[in-house]
Order: C-alpha cells, then sequence, then structure tokens
C-alpha cells in the first residue's frame, strides 16, 4: 500500500488569512479615522453646498398639535405646522442675511422658503379671540349664534346674520339696535390686532323695506355697511385699514333657492389675506 510523503512545507495554517485581512481592514479604518481628524472646514461648506445644489435642500417642520404654538384650540384636527430654526450665518459669512443660508465661498446663493402658515394662524387666532370675547359678554349670548366666522380663500370672513325673529337691523333702518352695536365693538379691538385690509358688505333680502320710497335695497346695503364701518372706527380700528365699503342688495344670497329667506340679510366683515392691488405705476 503507498503511502503519501508528507509535505515539507505545509505553509501558513487557514487561520491565519482570516486573522492577515483583519488586519489589513483595521489598519484602513485607522488610517480613515487619522485622516477625518483633520478637516477643512471650507472645504465642507463648499462640498455642502454643491450637494444641497444637487439634491434640493429639505424643509424642517414639525406638527403644531391640538394645542397650538400659543396653546389655543385653533383647529379640530393637527393641520397647522411651525418652522424650525435654521442657521443663518457660516464661519465664513462676512454679513448677516437673515433669509439665507451660507455655504462658504457660495454664500448668499441658496434662499430658504418661509411655509404660508402665518396668515392662518393668525385668523384662526382671532376666530378664537372672538368666540372668548363673546363668552365673556353674557349680554350677548342671545346673538352669538348671529355671528358665524369662517376661513376663506379670500379670508377670514365674519358674517353678522339675521335671523327669523332676531334681526341685527330694525326693519328698513341703516342703523343697527344696540345690542348689535355692542357686538360691533366687541368684534373691533380684534380686527385692530390685525394688519389685514378689511372690506365690509352689506346684504338684503328681495322684497326689502325702506324707510324711504326712493330708496332701494341698493341704497340700504351699502349704508348698513358704512354704518359698520363708522362703529368699528369709533371702537378704534384705523381708518386707513378699511379698503371697501360695498352694498350688493340681494344680489347674493345664501340660500339662494329662498331668496326672501331673513338669513340672507347679513353683513359681511371680511379681513382679506393678501394686500389689494395697486393701481399701475403706484408702488408700496
Amino acid at each position: 500500500m503507498a503511502r503519501k510523503k508528507p509535505q515539507d512545507n505545509p505553509g501558513a495554517p487557514i487561520w491565519m488569512v482570516t486573522f492577515a485581512d483583519l488586519m489589513s481592514l483595521l489598519v484602513c479604518f485607522f488610517v480613515l479615522i487619522i485622516s477625518f481628524s483633520v478637516q477643512d472646514k471650507e472645504k465642507l461648506q463648499v462640498v455642502a453646498g454643491s450637494i444641497k445644489d444637487a439634491f434640493g435642500v429639505k424643509q424642517v417642520a414639525k406638527r403644531a398639535g391640538v394645542l397650538e404654538i400659543d396653546g389655543l384650540p385653533l383647529r379640530d384636527y393637527m393641520k397647522d405646522l411651525t418652522q424650525e430654526q435654521q442657521e443663518t450665518d457660516s464661519d465664513f459669512a462676512s454679513e448677516a442675511h437673515e433669509e439665507r443660508r451660507k455655504q462658504g465661498p457660495e454664500a448668499n446663493t441658496y434662499d430658504t422658503v418661509k411655509a404660508k402658515i402665518e396668515k392662518p394662524r393668525q385668523f384662526a387666532t382671532a376666530a378664537v379671540s372672538l368666540r372668548q370675547a363673546l363668552q365673556e359678554m353674557p349680554e350677548l349670548a342671545e346673538i352669538s349664534s348671529n355671528l358665524i366666522v369662517e376661513e376663506t380663500k379670500e379670508g377670514l370672513n365674519i358674517q353678522i346674520i339675521d335671523q327669523e325673529g332676531r334681526s341685527m337691523f330694525p326693519e328698513g333702518s341703516k342703523y343697527p339696535y344696540e345690542i348689535t352695536r355692542r357686538l360691533f365693538a366687541a368684534i373691533a379691538p380684534v380686527l385692530a390686532r390685525l394688519p389685514n385690509p378689511i372690506k365690509i358688505t352689506g346684504h338684503t333680502t328681495s322684497g326689502q323695506i325702506s324707510l324711504s320710497p326712493s330708496e332701494t335695497g341698493w341704497e340700504l346695503s351699502a349704508a348698513r355697511a358704512n354704518a359698520t364701518r363708522q362703529i368699528l372706527s369709533e371702537y378704534g380700528v384705523p381708518d386707513n385699514q378699511f379698503y371697501a365699503v360695498v352694498g350688493k342688495s340681494d344680489s347674493d344670497p345664501i340660500f339662494p333657492n329662498d331668496p326672501y329667506l331673513a338669513s340672507n340679510r347679513r353683513i359681511s366683515i371680511l379681513l382679506m389675506s393678501q394686500a389689494p392691488p395697486l393701481p399701475p405705476g403706484r408702488t408700496p
């Protein structure tokens, strides 16, 4: 029977190969650590700017919750967003630009975009303030259901609506009842705290009775809107905040199927979400 002769040089054991690979990886790891320990901040900022330019900047936001920033229950659901504060300067910025972030030599080239949440939050806060003002005045409780506050695309719309058996103005008169006047007085401080332009619109119903035979629903609705403006101005709303006073008679009913319904008779106070357009050639 033939036997294999033992080899004179069997070579390194198998575990030695694995150990050598491990040592090589460790050497590479420590070389990387040493190389990263000496950083060129300016080059890193340039790289960061290039990456943001290529992939865009992610907007940082967080949910405000059911109870929002001011601690008031402004929404029934979590809707508004609040912005995280962002860095505005870097080590290589020569001047401060509050609306920009800086990346070394490429400073002032990356704009930050504001989320469009400030006005909705102001409107929601105003709506809560109106409800609180009514709660603090028990004498207005009986007409609290005549006040409807809603956010629309145009802005915050505050409507004082007549109901069957409960009118805000005497029949055919442009002057409101005293309780309606107190309601306008409660609304005025809330409006005065906001810079938004105000548009007041008067509405009447079809077949509206007027005190003067020559006066139509157009004159009456415009006169009621202007009387509302005068009361708001008397209680603190600046005159330059009023944008328009309009009378629409019965041309824009809430319930077009029943133009004689009392709820079509109303005063609308609109806090405009956008500034009105300027005439050509005029600058703000």
